[in-house]
This record gives structure tokens, C-alpha cells and sequence, in this order.
């Protein structure tokens, strides 16, 4: 699970049928997950109609899917016209990591609900001062919250755990307000735990054979100094920085 590049099929000729995005992704996501599903109505110069983006994670899978679904009418009276996009942008984008919600899916589709487990090792408070701010001869309390959380995941079949470490942080306008203080350190907490997360999961490497089977490798080029610490040890470095 590397990052967010995804494999995007244009597909056209669509009609307005109810519920056309779920029956895209009905229709397709028998091939492989999706990234994403995106349709638009067309401009006013093509005539009525929609066309859609749909991302898959695999390449192969798009493949697969344009292959059986081109010239198909699937949910609609006409057929569908499906394409590879190929193109490629005038300039390089940063690759970015895939959020924790993607990379769970990701791993229910190929490794199944029970084929893997995460846990928090630690998720600690790594807040500064409060920052005092003069406005208008008033003083006021403006308090900055910071999180620091460890998480392992593990997949006991293929023998592979890989740990991650993320950082949130959001500033609270009114300080003396305890359920904005509340609310802002539970949200805060859960984004912590979500970059911890995919974190984790950008070290592992999902590998689909032809014949459907998937083999899991721990990717060791991005391993960090942390990984080869024991819990007590992360604990400890994560509260004296």
C-alpha cells in the first residue's frame, strides 16, 4: 500500500439511469477495489448524457475491467465506450500516502476483515505552553494541542508487523471552554492514530499474483529508527521528546 496512484479508466456514453455512481461502482468493482468513482453531466456541445473517472488501486484491474466492460450495455439500454487513461501530466505530483480509511479497505479486500489487526502502542499528549496573545487590552488563553501516537499493524499469516508513527495538532481559540477542549483533543487524538496508521501501512507491500493470491512483503527500504525499539523503549523516547 505505497501511496494514492491510482490506475483511471474514462468511461462515456452514459445515461441518466437512478443511482448512477452505485451502479458504476456495482459494475466495476467486480474486477479489483476502487479508489474512487466520479461522474459528470456532459458539456452542452457533446448532447445529453454523463461520463465518469473511476480509479482503481491496481492496474491490472483496470486493465481487466476496460477489457470486459468496453462495448457493454451492463446497466443501461446502450453500450458503454471504457478507456485506459494513459496520459500522463506535463509535470511530475508529489506521490501522496493513502489516508487510513483507504488503506484499510485496501487490506479488508485482499487480506479480509480477520487477516489483519492493528493496536496503539502509544498515543501520548506532546503539547508546548499556552501561548499568551494581547489583543485589544484583553488577554487571551489561546491553547495549542498536540498528539504523538505509535501504532503496530499486524498480519499473523505472512509473519509481517510494521509500525507508524504520527503527529496532529490544532490550536483551541477559547482555552476556558472544557467541551471545546474536549472535542478538539478527541479529534485531534483520532488523526494522530489515522496518520500512525498509514504510516504503518506504507511499509507493507500487497502483492496480487495472476492467480489471485496475495503475497505480503515488509518494505525494509523505509524502515525507521523506531521500528527496531521495544514498546518500553518508543514509550520512553516519545515522552523525552
Amino acid at each position: 500500500v505505497p501511496s494514492a496512484s491510482a490506475q483511471t479508466l474514462f468511461v462515456w456514453g452514459l445515461e441518466a439511469v437512478p443511482g448512477l455512481e452505485h451502479s458504476l461502482f456495482s459494475a466495476f468493482s467486480k474486477f479489483g477495489p476502487l479508489y474512487s468513482v466520479r461522474t459528470h453531466r456532459n458539456a452542452a456541445v457533446a448532447g445529453p448524457g454523463y461520463y465518469a473517472v473511476l480509479k482503481f488501486y491496481s492496474s491490472r484491474a483496470a486493465h481487466r475491467a476496460q477489457r470486459a466492460c468496453n462495448g457493454q450495455r451492463l446497466f443501461q439500454k446502450s453500450p458503454l465506450k471504457v478507456c485506459v487513461c494513459t496520459k500522463q501530466r506535463a509535470f511530475q505530483m508529489p506521490v501522496l500516502a493513502l489516508n487510513s480509511n483507504k488503506c484499510q479497505e485496501l487490506a479488508n479486500h485482499y487480506l479480509g476483515f480477520n487477516g489483519w489487526s492493528s493496536r496503539i502502542i502509544t498515543l501520548q499528549n506532546v503539547s508546548g505552553f499556552d501561548n499568551e496573545n494581547e489583543e485589544m487590552g484583553k488577554t487571551l488563553q489561546k491553547r495549542s494541542l498536540k498528539y504523538l501516537c505509535a501504532v503496530e499493524v499486524t498480519i499473523p499469516t505472512h509473519g509481517v508487523r510494521s509500525r507508524g508513527v504520527g503527529l496532529a495538532e490544532a490550536d483551541i481559540e477559547n482555552g476556558e471552554d472544557p467541551l471545546e477542549f474536549v472535542t478538539a483533543t478527541r479529534r485531534v487524538q483520532k488523526l494522530a492514530a489515522g496518520k500512525a496508521l498509514s504510516s504503518a501501512f506504507q511499509k507493507i507491500l500487497l502483492v496480487v499474483l495472476d492467480t489471485g493470491k496475495v503475497a505480503v512483503e515488509y518494505n525494509c527500504t523505509q524502515e525507521e529508527p523506531t521500528d527496531s525499539l521495544t514498546e518500553e523503549e518508543l514509550k520512553g523516547l516519545i515522552q523525552v521528546n
